[in-house]
Formats: C-alpha cells, sequence, structure tokens
C-alpha cells in the first residue's frame, strides 16, 4: 500500500504533494487500476494533517480520472499512468541510485541533486547537448 509523506521545504501545498505522490505511483507501477488507497483517517493518523486536504486531494486525483471513491468503501485506482512495471526499471534504477551516490560524495545536497535533475532532464528535452 503507498505510505504518503510531507515535505515541508517542498513549497507544494500537501495536498499537491499527495496528489503528485500519487502519479508517480501510478506512472511506476506501485500503484495499478484497482489498488485501493489509504483512507483519508489512515492518511490524516500518519501524517497529523487536515481530512479536507487529504479529501482535496483525492478530489484532485477523480478530477484527473486517476481514482474513483466509492462512498462507505474508500478511493480506488481507475487507470494507470504508465506503460511498464517498477520491475522493468530495475537497471535504470541502480544506475540512479549509483548517480546520487556520486552525487553525495561530490557534496550536493538533496536540492542541489534535485536543481541538477531537472535542469538536465529540461536540457534533454529541449535537445540540448551536455
Amino acid at each position: 500500500m503507498l505510505e504518503f509523506y510531507l515535505e515541508p521545504a517542498s513549497g507544494l501545498p500537501p495536498y499537491l504533494q499527495l496528489v503528485r505522490q500519487v502519479r508517480q505511483a501510478l506512472q511506476l507501477g506501485v500503484l495499478r487500476k484497482g489498488d485501493q488507497l489509504p483512507t483519508v483517517k489512515e492518511v490524516v493518523a500518519g501524517l497529523a494533517i487536515n481530512p479536507n486536504t487529504v479529501q482535496k486531494a483525492y478530489r484532485e486525483l477523480e478530477h484527473q480520472d486517476l481514482v474513483a471513491a466509492r462512498p462507505g468503501v474508500g478511493t480506488f485506482v481507475t487507470r494507470s499512468l504508465g506503460s511498464t512495471s517498477l520491475a522493468a526499471h530495475s537497471a535504470l534504477r541502480s544506475e540512479l541510485h549509483d548517480w546520487l551516490a556520486r552525487s553525495r560524495q561530490a557534496g550536493l545536497d538533496d536540492e542541489s541533486i534535485e536543481a541538477l535533475f531537472v535542469a538536465a532532464v529540461r536540457a534533454q528535452a529541449r535537445g540540448d547537448v551536455a
């Protein structure tokens, strides 16, 4: 089951952090069609946040047609975003872990690593050569 977390330094509102985590889990194949999301009560207990925040995130996911609420039962995934499962990415994940370790050895903190990664993704999308 998906376990949510909050990153206060992310700059994103908590509800959008939850939405992002569900979308990422769908893209990676961690969540699949038919899977149940944690209940609002479970998320509130685990993160100590307002139930309205969780409900707002779940409504946004419903608006994106990614989940559907079944009153009295829970919220369920209605479609996937990824084309392959997480297992299919094991070699890439391993390379990424190695890259992260080298980045930390080079003295980069989380914010610097994220900035470098985002810049590289954007440059690659534009067709820029390193």
